[in-house]
C-alpha cells in the first residue's frame, strides 16, 4: 500500500549502528504476514458468516469495508503521531489494537459486534503497517532496500495465499478462526521485541520539536465524512431505516462542510490546504481509490459466485482463487519496470483499464473460470496501483510535505477499498449482480479517464535535487 513514511533519516534520531536490512526486513515481513493474509481470507468466509447470523449476504460487506475504512483513517494519524512517538511505540500500539479488535470480531455474538471488532482491528492494522515501513526506511542506503524488498515480498506472498488460507481455515476451524488470524501478529511482535538486536539500535525515538499539535478536529470530520459515505452506500443491504439513513447522510454533509471550513481555518491542519491544492494529489488519490474499489468490490462477490457455480464450499473457492491472487506479485514487479518507460499516469490508466475489464468479465460472464479471470485482472490493477502510487507523492509536493501527501493519498486510495464492497452490497439488494458490477465498473472507468485527461506533472522544476540521506535525487515530472 502507499504509506506515510519519513523520506529520509531516522524518525526522532539517527542510528549509530543500524541492524542488517535483510534481518530487519525478515522480522518486519513476519509481522505483516497475518494482516496481509487477512486481506483476502475473510472474503471466503463471508457466505458462512451470513448463514451463521441469518443476515443477508450484502450485510457481511461491512466486514471488509470496516477494516478498509479504519485502516485508511489510521495511516495518516499514525504518520502524524510519529512526530512524537518512535515507530516502535506506534508499532506496539498498533499490534495491541489489531489483536484486541480481531479477538472481539472472532468471538462476537452478533454481526454488529463482529463489525465493531473489525473497525478496531483495521485501525490497528493501519498503524502497524505505517510503523513497519517507517522502521524499514530508517535504515541507510542498501540496507533500506533490502528491508523494504523483504517486506514487499512477504506481503505479496501473504496476500496471494489469503483466499486459500481463508478457505482452509473456514472449512476446518470455522469462520471465527478466520477473523482471528491477525491475532498472530502479537506473538510475532513479542518475539521481535525479545531480541534486543531487532529495534533498539534503530534510532532513539526523540520528539520532533518542530511538530505542531495534532489537529484532532480535522481528523474527526474526515472520519465522519468517510464513515457516513460507506454507511449510506450499503444502507439498504443492512436494513437501515430511512430515517437513520437520512441522519447519517446529513452527518456526512455536515462533516464535508466542516472539513472545508477546517481546511480554510487551519491551512496547516490535518488536511493541509497546500497539499490538497497541489496539482495531481487529488487526481492520484481518486485514481487509486477507484482502482481499489473495483478490486475489493469483485473480491467481495467472487467467493460466493464460485460457490454457487461449483456447488463447493469455502475451501474449494479459496483454492480456485489462488492463481488469480498470485497475479498480484507479478503485477507489482511489472508495474515498477514499466514506469521506467512510461509516465506514472500512463501506467495508472492501463491499470484502471485492466480493472474495468475485470469487473465487467465477472459481471457479464458466468462460471468459475471467468470469475477467476476477472479477479486476476482486478488484482493486477490493485497491486500495480500500489507500486505506482508509492513513488508519486514526492513529485507532486515539496520535500517538507512529502509525508503528509503520502498519508492523504493512502487515505483516499484505501477508502476505495471500503467503498467498493459497500456499493456492490447496497446495489445487489436492489438490482441484479451484473447490473451492480456494471455500476461498480464506472469507478475505475472514471479513474481511467482522469489518468488520461489530467496528466498532472510535478510542482517542482523538471530537474530539482532533493537530499534523502545525503544523496541527491533527481525528480522528473510525470515519472515515478
Amino acid at each position: 500500500m502507499p504509506q506515510t513514511i519519513r523520506s529520509g533519516g531516522r524518525l526522532g534520531g539517527r542510528p549509530t549502528h543500524a541492524p542488517d536490512g535483510r534481518r530487519l526486513g525478515l522480522t518486519l515481513g513476519m509481522l505483516v504476514l497475518p494482516m496481509y493474509v487477512a486481506l483476502g481470507a475473510p472474503s471466503v468466509a463471508l457466505p458462512a458468516i451470513g448463514r451463521a447470523f441469518g443476515v443477508p449476504f450484502g450485510a457481511t460487506a461491512w466486514i471488509l469495508a470496516a477494516w478498509s475504512l479504519t485502516s485508511a483513517l489510521a495511516m495518516p494519524v499514525a504518520g502524524r503521531l510519529m512526530a512524537w512517538w518512535s515507530p516502535v511505540r506506534v508499532l506496539v500500539a498498533g499490534v495491541l489494537a489489531l489483536t484486541a479488535g480481531s479477538t472481539l470480531a472472532a468471538v462476537g455474538p452478533t454481526l454488529p459486534v463482529v463489525i465493531t471488532g473489525r473497525l478496531i482491528g483495521g485501525a490497528g492494522a493501519g498503524a502497524t503497517v505505517i510503523a513497519v515501513f517507517a522502521e524499514a526506511t530508517a535504515l541507510p542506503g542498501q540496507q533500506r532496500l533490502r528491508a523494504l524488498g523483504t517486506v514487499a515480498a512477504a506481503s505479496a506472498t501473504a496476500s496471494a495465499c489469503g483466499t486459500l488460507v481463508g478457505g482452509a481455515v473456514t472449512a476446518w476451524l470455522g469462520w471465527r478462526a478466520v477473523l482471528a488470524i491477525p491475532v498472530l501478529a502479537l506473538p510475532l511482535l513479542l518475539a521481535a521485541l525479545a531480541d534486543r538486536r531487532t529495534f533498539t539500535r534503530v534510532g532513539g525515538g526523540e520528539r520532533d520539536g518542530s511538530a505542531g499539535r495534532l489537529d484532532v478536529g480535522g481528523a474527526a470530520v474526515l472520519s465522519v465524512l468517510a464513515g457516513s459515505l460507506i454507511t449510506v452506500l450499503q444502507a439498504h443491504s443492512v436494513g437501515l431505516p430511512a430515517a437513520v439513513t437520512l441522519v447519517v447522510a446529513a452527518a456526512g454533509v455536515l462533516a464535508g462542510v466542516g472539513l472545508w471550513w477546517r481546511v480554510r481555518r487551519r491551512p496547516d491542519g490535518f488536511v493541509p490546504r497546500r497539499v490538497i491544492a497541489a496539482r495531481g494529489v487529488p487526481a492520484a488519490g481518486l485514481v487509486g481509490g477507484a482502482v481499489f474499489a473495483g478490486y475489493y468490490g469483485v473480491l467481495f462477490l467472487a467467493p460466493s459466485l464460485i460457490e454457487q457455480a461449483t456447488g463447493g464450499g469455502a475451501l474449494e473457492a479459496g483454492a480456485l482463487l489462488v492463481p488469480a491472487a498470485a497475479c498480484s506479485v507479478l503485477a507489482g514487479r511489472l508495474a515498477g519496470t514499466v514506469t521506467a518507460r512510461f509516465t506514472a499516469w500512463q501506467v495508472s490508466a492501463g491499470l484502471a483499464a485492466l480493472t474495468v475489464v475485470g469487473v465487467l468479465v465477472v459481471g457479464v460472464f458466468t462460471g468459475p473460470l471467468t470469475v477467476i479471470v476477472g479477479v486476476a485482472l482486478t488484482v493486477s490493477g490493485f497491486a500495480g496501483a500500489q507500486t505506482v502510487l508509492v513513488g508519486l507523492a514526492p513529485e507532486l509536493v515539496t520535500a517538507h510535505d512529502r509525508d503528509t501527501a503520502q498519508g492523504l493519498l493512502t487515505f483516499m486510495v484505501n477508502l476505495g477499498g471500503g467503498i467498493g464492497p459497500a456499493a456492490v452490497a447496497g446495489l445487489s439488494g436492489i438490482v441484479s449482480v451484473p447490473v451492480a458490477l456494471a455500476v461498480l465498473a464506472v469507478l475505475p472507468l472514471a479513474g481511467l479517464v482522469l489518468s488520461v485527461t489530467r496528466r498532472p506533472g510535478a510542482r517542482r522544476p523538471p530537474e530539482t535535487h532533493d537530499t534523502v540521506n545525503s544523496q541527491p535525487v533527481t525528480f522528473h515530472p510525470g515519472k515515478s
